[in-house]
């Protein structure tokens, strides 16, 4: 048998997220034997430690810590996973980087611009290794629509269009801040379906198609007040409920994007579909093993849209997990990216999306942001923190 390094994960934050990274962790020896690396779960951190001492034990970690600079400063802590609401991305990926930890941050990267610039010139000027989940990249399907784009099949680009629609906040009574509901704080948040769920639909849409030249967009803000779970006073609500903009990409086609937390009987509907001078391609994330494919150079007596259902082994990632016809789920693409991860180190290469991948992604959303507010078109090729 082959001799394996370990990789020494400290995870921060045992909430949902804690959740499916740590079982990415564990998976992935059993499914990618032939990795160099090998992830040991070391420590994991949160506040409350009865409930930390309870994911530590239920998920296997050697230790547990209540305070994140502890974690950080442990010598037997080669990487930092940061699973934390996003008002802790900031402090703790650069309290890692410069403490010279590898650092995998959950999405998005930051609230702000300003933050995000910071984080990327921490870990660049560190050297560290570095990489943000956005984990649909690694689902097979998706992974396959972007070789099938890449290999031109699909000719000139002309539209992209992606939602992602929820349905949990429709009540007026739900409070915003502390720990159940802080995505519904603008402190915690920074903002709110923008950077929650439309983050994903950006990183997604410019992995696979390019980048976002111009954005203008549409918030909106249903219920204007709400009580604050930290001091019980009803208070302005500051993240956007919904939002919809559209843009042009760097390759000259247009995009269309949409997500809300109001579409009533949807809990995750996530889709793209992607119309090109030769074909097309759409998926949808509530049957996500397949991916939808129209190709106009097929006879016009057979021509119409396939359906590929992604299972094969000659399939990305496939090969490592069961026979044809048989589906992977959801959790696969927090493994895959684990494996993606220990592949990079054992290669000494970069894991995208890197943190100045995700910046990129920060400054879409910023500009989406600044669109609604300003109520024009913004570039986004330009430093927003000062908006």
């Amino acid at each position: 048998m082959m001799s394996k390094q370990e990789l020494r994960i400290g995870l921060i934050g045992c909430g949902f997220m804690g959740r499916t990274h740590s079982n990415g962790y564990k998976r992935v020896p059993n499914f990618f034997p032939d990795l160099g690396y090998t992830p040991v779960l070391k420590a994991v951190c949160s506040r409350s430690e009865e409930k930390v001492k309870a994911f530590a034990e239920q998920w296997g970690y050697e230790s547990y810590e209540t305070d994140w600079r502890k974690l950080i400063e442990r010598d037997d802590i080669d990487a930092v996973d940061i699973c934390t609401p996003n008002n802790m991305h900031f402090e703790i990926a650069i309290a890692a980087a410069q403490a010279g930890k590898m650092v995998l941050c959950e999405k998005p990267l930051s609230r702000t611009l300003e933050e995000g610039k910071q984080m990327v010139e921490a870990v660049e000027s560190a050297g560290v290794k570095n990489t943000v989940w956005y984990n649909y990249r690694r689902l097979p399907a998706v992974t396959l629509a972007k070789q099938i784009v890449d290999s031109g099949k699909l000719g000139k680009i002309f539209h992209y269009r992606t939602n992602f629609l929820q349905d949990w906040t429709i009540n007026e009574n739900l409070p915003q801040g502390g720990r159940a509901f802080w995505r519904m704080d603008a402190e915690a948040a920074g903002s709110g379906v923008t950077g929650d769920l439309l983050a994903h639909c950006i990183d997604l849409a410019m992995w696979l198609n390019g980048g976002i030249k111009d954005v203008s967009s549409v918030t909106e803000i249903f219920v204007k007040q709400r009580m604050h779970e930290e001091t019980g006073k009803m208070e302005d609500v500051k993240i956007d409920d919904a939002c919809i903009f559209h843009c042009h990409f760097d390759n000259g086609s247009l995009g269309l994007f949409e997500s809300t937390r109001y579409a009533r009987g949807h809990k995750a509907l996530f889709t793209f579909e992607i119309n090109g001078e030769k074909g097309s391609l759409r998926w949808d994330l509530h049957d996500l093993n397949r991916l939808e494919y129209f190709d106009n150079s097929d006879e016009s007596t057979v021509r119409g849209w396939r359906s590929i259902h992604v299972t094969d082994g000659d399939q990305p990632y496939m090969n490592k997990w069961w026979v044809p016809g048989l589906s992977v789920g959801y959790e696969h693409s927090f493994i895959h990216q684990v494996a993606d991860f220990l592949e990079s180190v054992e290669k000494a290469e970069e894991c995208h999306p890197t943190f100045r991948d995700a910046y990129e992604t920060q400054k879409v959303c910023e500009a989406v942001i600044s669109s609604a507010k300003n109520r024009r078109w913004e570039d986004t090729d330009v430093e927003w923190n000062n908006k």
